[in-house]
């Protein structure tokens, strides 16, 4: 493999414009070529970013042998068959959340990422930021005394999406929770470090995806999360780690509001704040960067793929409970 990982962009979804300046921009990769169910379509997105190397199908971009690894910026309903082809190809994945549309897709991609010793990724970017990092050592310190409960909510008012849009097309993958309870979801498993023994959700449903949702996990030594994601309030995306000594408060933690300024907040028992700020560069190109450094680490079973697949499980069970009405277990 060259030094610099070669990506081809697996279409030309609106969320690939953000990720292709980053990893542009990054020293340890570059955008080598561009794929589109139309060709024209393909040179016309290939001469907006200066990406040279523009197909008119996505076989074609995993048959270039100047790609080293795939984005996947498909719908949801779409990542399972498109990342097994790219692994059978010899490409390494960096996919955008959710994983999969369900957890049985989700291991099947796992599979054959190890069968095919390729990375496969999925393109959560928070979680490799150095505030993460830190957010999450500051949890496992003990600081914050013994944890005792998750809470998050991420909403955006979806009213100024178009009708079509994937997200609310059950057929595509969408729902809030796939589309932003994922990243509450995820961030719970990773600051607990274990799966939920149960969890319940209730939703409310339009046209058979969840427009807004509600949800509840248990989690063995009495410690508990809570949840809510939705399209239909204002942009909130905050967290909050709560402790018998102190909590852990971040108003922003998928995308911080000042990119100069990632932040975050101990709240003491005494009723002082101290902030905290980590700057790290942009979160696309976090995640670009460590896409690559697992690359070169030859690390086809790392432990972000176990995250994935569990937090793939536990939004099956939520989804289950939030249309039976009861408690679900998990495995």
């Amino acid at each position: 493999m060259t030094q610099s990982v070669r990506i081809g962009i697996l279409g030309t979804a609106r969320i690939a414009k953000t990720v292709i300046p980053q990893i542009a921009a990054s020293p340890h990769a570059n955008v080598a070529a561009v794929a589109s169910r139309s060709l024209d379509k393909a040179r016309q997105f290939a001469a907006e970013f200066g990406i040279e190397v523009a197909h008119g199908s996505y076989d074609a971009l995993l048959a270039d042998a100047n790609v080293d690894a795939i984005y996947i910026p498909l719908p949801p309903s779409m990542h399972c068959e498109w990342m097994m082809k790219a692994a059978a190809a010899g490409k390494h994945v960096l996919c955008e959340k959710p994983l999969a549309i369900n957890a049985t897709q989700a291991q099947q991609m796992i599979d054959a990422a190890v069968r095919h010793q390729i990375v496969l990724l999925d393109a959560v970017m928070w979680y490799h930021t150095a505030r993460a990092e830190v957010m999450r050592k500051t949890v496992l310190s003990g600081q914050l005394g013994e944890v005792r409960q998750v809470t998050s909510a991420f909403t955006f008012p979806g009213n100024a999406l178009a009708a079509d849009n994937l997200r609310f097309s059950a057929s595509l993958g969408g729902g809030s929770l796939l589309d932003i309870g994922w990243y509450c979801v995820g961030m719970s498993l990773w600051m607990l470090q274990q799966m939920p023994e149960r969890v319940f959700a209730t939703a409310q449903w339009r046209d058979e995806i969840d427009l807004r949702m509600n949800g509840i996990l248990w989690f063995p030594q009495d410690q508990m999360a809570s949840f809510e994601s939705g399209f239909d309030a204002v942009r909130r995306r905050w967290m909050e780690v709560a402790g018998t000594d102190a909590a852990l408060v971040c108003d922003d933690f998928t995308r911080p509001w000042n990119a100069d300024k990632p932040r975050f907040w101990i709240h003491n028992a005494d009723g002082t704040s101290d902030q905290n700020i980590v700057t790290h560069p942009p979160i696309e190109r976090c995640l670009v960067d460590a896409f690559c450094r697992l690359i070169r680490s030859g690390n086809v079973n790392h432990d972000w793929l176990t995250l994935s697949l569990q937090t793939q499980q536990v939004c099956d069970a939520l989804l289950k409970s939030a249309r039976s009405g009861v408690v679900e277990p998990l495995p």
